[in-house]
């Protein structure tokens, strides 16, 4: 209460303008200080697989975790509490105070381009695993940012997209996660989505900011928009919303001001807004005399953490014959195929990307734990479909320029990739640069044809060896200006080199985004030269890779997505693997039926091979640690403890909800509360795989189950009946009495973890929550408890069913 009555003396010593100005941001990631209250600025920076800080550079490295989804699929709230934790240690190292993160949508399609940010298709799981990852990292002292509230479950026309849906669908799904959060874990600060919502754009819901989310559910912390999505001043302040990011030039500020004099908004208002910004800066210790309360935790290893989750996390769903795991003592000869395996895909693309230290590949994690065994490597079939960024054999120099041309800063740089995405380097005047240039020399190896491309909007001139090879105008598609900044299109051309000869290259790009005023307030430019060498083609590739795997003692093929697939601003319009993946895993399973396909997506993928396979583990987008945590789960150092976070599809065609396109500027959710596991059930078409599956490497046998009603307890016994020792995720769904078409056929209610040697009997315990038989009545606005006979299911997954209990009216 004390801290409280301090902000409230405070809000009462600013004038309106410092009000409204603190409203509105500072810059692209802070908001400003007011020194005579003892306000420091705050910091904010992009999750939620690490902290990138201010700057998008690789200069700037931070610890990269496994994917959301990843993290999700080791069921696991505990370990996500602890990778929480080591993102507040990392913030605290950059100096952020507020991480944006984590990202608790729903996958209602599999098709959600942003779904790897993601963590679940089902409500408790996903709030779980959110309720873990912000107490971990509010634990340390920096605050979060639950996003994006809410229904912000596809990309497609995200920005103006108006999602219709019933009021019993946003309770019982999309809410729930949030819901669950606000509740468990209290968090700081929540993020208003670009997206509206039943005819209002989330940024001025007052429905579902302030009678929902504040009055209902106790939410006392801040609401800020997503980058660039608030568009009206009134509204948004009277619709709940607190902060407009990036700024300073926003909706809030001066226009705020301006509606405070004109009597539109009471200042009231704004002073409430102004409190809950100063309770967020008290909480990460950033407003002098209000103590947080913040006791440091100890440190955590960044890497080992990085390496847990993403062995966790693999699942194992396909091990024919027990080929899984391999015995390092019997490998001479290991093919490790696929471009993923060289060059991991560790994270999905979009405003998530942050920038490791270091990163061990799967070949690299493979040779290092078969230090006995040859590993031969191919690349068998690239998936991408744009050329690799310049690098082997160039010596480039990034040059920013004003509009004369006249040289404003340079700096060496390892490859021709650029992401100005909030910030530009210290060197470079944002004003006054108008266009970026590539500019050095290459020495190829190899003589004959090189490739040549580049990607980025505006005018550009590529030149190679004093032949202009592009001079023209590079126009985006669409709408969407992020989709258009991160198009991946690329043009490319040919030109003869000789071996050994060096030659200059320059790609001079002048952005669309720059055309005017600079870079401005938001810096919003993505560019890239691209180079290949002459080597063999598709065909070639492929033939060498079955060759090495015929004679080789196994063979290892990472298949991936890449980020023309996977990535924030588009959402996917198949789940076909890219490129000639499926033909390569099918040629290479048939030279050798000791094949096991890693998966490295970061959502489902068709696998029409699955069955030639021996063996088949998703590892997600596996973050900075990959290839150690891969080649001990391989090697059967650690067990694939993961299970199914999502419903993964045989083919698209069998998804009961796939659309994500709106029609006309609105998305109906038709499907009401059936989506995932729940339409499935509802359809009756099985998927190549049930939510909550996952094999592991040992067996079990369930054994009893029983149910206290009092404590609301189920006890679960059960054995690990297999040949090693093993964790297991007992998953506890709920089932009506009697089937009822307008309900699921059973939803998940509660999980837990044991662990077991060989032979042994453990007990599992979970608790029911209270409001497990719930059902959101419209007809009475409300919450009704449903009082009738319902079972309690326990189980592998959600369609690996082994015991059941029956009650009586209701839980």
């Amino acid at each position: 209460m004390q801290q409280h009555a301090t902000i409230a003396e405070l809000v009462g010593k600013l004038d309106l303008d410092t009000k409204a100005g603190l409203l509105a941001g500072q810059d692209i990631w802070t908001l400003p200080a007011v020194p005579e209250i003892g306000l420091r600025s705050v910091v904010m920076s992009d999750g939620p697989v690490g902290v990138r800080g201010v700057r998008w550079t690789p200069e700037d490295p931070s610890v990269v975790l496994p994917s959301p989804t990843a993290l999700a699929a080791t069921w696991d709230p505990e370990l996500a509490r602890r990778a929480g934790r080591l993102l507040a240690q990392e913030a605290r190292r950059k100096g952020v105070h507020v991480l944006l993160a984590p990202t608790v949508n729903l996958h209602r399609t599999p098709l959600g381009g942003r779904h790897f940010e993601c963590y679940s298709e089902d409500p408790l799981l996903t709030g779980l695993i959110g309720a873990g990852y912000v107490r971990g990292v509010q634990e340390g002292g920096v605050a979060t940012t639950v996003k994006h509230f809410v229904a912000n479950d596809s990309e497609t026309e995200r920005y103006t997209v108006d999602v219709r849906a019933e009021e019993r669908t946003l309770r019982e799904l999309y809410l729930r996660p949030f819901e669950i959060i606000v509740r468990e874990a209290r968090p700081w600060g929540v993020m208003a989505a670009y997206n509206g919502v039943n005819g209002s754009t989330m940024t001025e819901h007052a429905r579902l900011q302030n009678e929902v989310l504040r009055a209902e559910w106790g939410f006392d912390g801040v609401i800020v928009s997503d980058w660039t999505a608030a568009r009206d001043t009134v509204r948004a302040a009277l619709g709940g919303m607190d902060l407009a990011m990036p700024g300073p030039h926003t909706v809030y500020g001066p226009a705020l001001a301006q509606a405070v004099r004109e009597g539109a908004v009471p200042e009231q208002v704004v002073d409430t807004m102004v409190a809950r910004v100063l309770l967020l800066a008290a909480r990460v210790g950033a407003l002098d005399g209000v103590p947080s309360g913040f006791t440091a935790p100890e440190e955590l290893d960044g890497n080992e953490v990085a390496r847990e989750v993403a062995a966790r996390s693999a699942v194992l769903v396909r091990n024919d014959n027990a080929l899984l795991p391999l015995r390092a003592e019997d490998l001479r000869t290991v093919a490790v195929i696929g471009a993923a395996a060289d060059e991991a895909r560790i994270l999905g693309g979009g405003s998530a990307t942050v920038f490791p230290g270091e990163v061990v590949s799967p070949l690299a994690g493979l040779r290092a734990a078969l230090p006995g065994a040859e590993v031969r490597y191919c690349v068998g079939a690239d998936p991408r479909t744009t050329l690799p960024p310049a690098r082997d054999g160039f010596e480039l120099t990034l040059v920013a320029r004003d509009g004369a041309g006249a040289e404003l800063a340079s700096y060496a740089v390892p490859e021709a990739g650029l992401t100005w995405i909030g910030e530009v380097p210290e060197a470079v005047d944002a004003e006054r640069v108008r266009a970026v240039e590539f500019t050095g020399t290459f020495t190829p190896e190899v003589g004959g044809s090189h490739e040549f491309g580049f990607r980025g909007l505006g005018e550009a001139v590529l030149t190679v060896n004093g032949r202009v090879l592009f001079d023209g105008v590079s126009l985006p598609e669409g709408d969407d200006p992020f989709t258009a900044a991160m198009d991946l299109s690329e043009r490319r051309f040919r030109t003869d080199l000789v071996a050994g000869e060096t030659v200059r290259v320059s790609l001079l790009l002048h952005p669309l985004t720059l055309a005017e005023g600079g870079a401005g307030p938001f810096v919003f430019v993505v560019t890239a030269l691209g180079h290949a060498a002459p080597g063999p083609g598709p065909d070639a590739q492929i033939e060498q890779a079955v060759a090495v795997a015929r004679e080789s003692d196994v063979a290892v093929v990472v298949v991936s997505t890449t980020e023309e697939v996977e990535s924030e601003g588009f959402d996917r319009t198949d789940l076909a693997l890219p490129g000639r993946q499926d033909e390569l895993v099918r040629r290479v399973a048939a030279a050798n039926p000791r094949t096991v396909v890693v998966v490295n997506a970061g959502s489902p993928v068709e696998m029409p091979w699955l069955e030639q396979t021996g063996a088949v583990l998703l590892s997600w987008f596996p973050g900075q640690a990959a290839g150690t945590a891969l080649a001990e789960v391989l090697l059967g150092a650690r067990e694939p403890g993961g299970r199914l976070p999502t419903t993964w599809p045989a083919r698209l065609a069998d998804a009961p909800v796939v659309r994500v396109k709106p029609e006309q500027g609105v998305l109906h959710y038709e499907e009401g509360v059936f989506i995932g596991y729940r339409a499935w059930q509802r359809a009756g078409t099985a998927p190549a795989h049930w939510f909550g599956h996952g094999l592991g490497y040992t067996e079990w046998t369930y054994e009893s189950a029983r149910f206290d009603p009092a404590s609301r307890t189920l006890e679960v016994e059960l054995r690990n009946s297999g040949p090693r020792a093993g964790r297991e995720v007992v998953q506890v769904y709920c089932a009506p009495g009697e089937p009822d078409p307008n309900r699921p056929a059973r939803w998940l209610v509660g999980f837990a973890q044991v662990h077991a040697e060989p032979g042994e009997s453990v007990l599992a315990r979970v608790t029911v929550p209270g409001d497990a038989t719930r059902v959101w009545d419209s007809g009475v606005g409300g919450w009704r408890q449903d009082t009738g006979p319902h079972l309690l299911e326990v189980g592998r997954s959600a369609g690996d069913l082994r015991l059941s209990v029956g009650t009586v009216n209701g839980l």
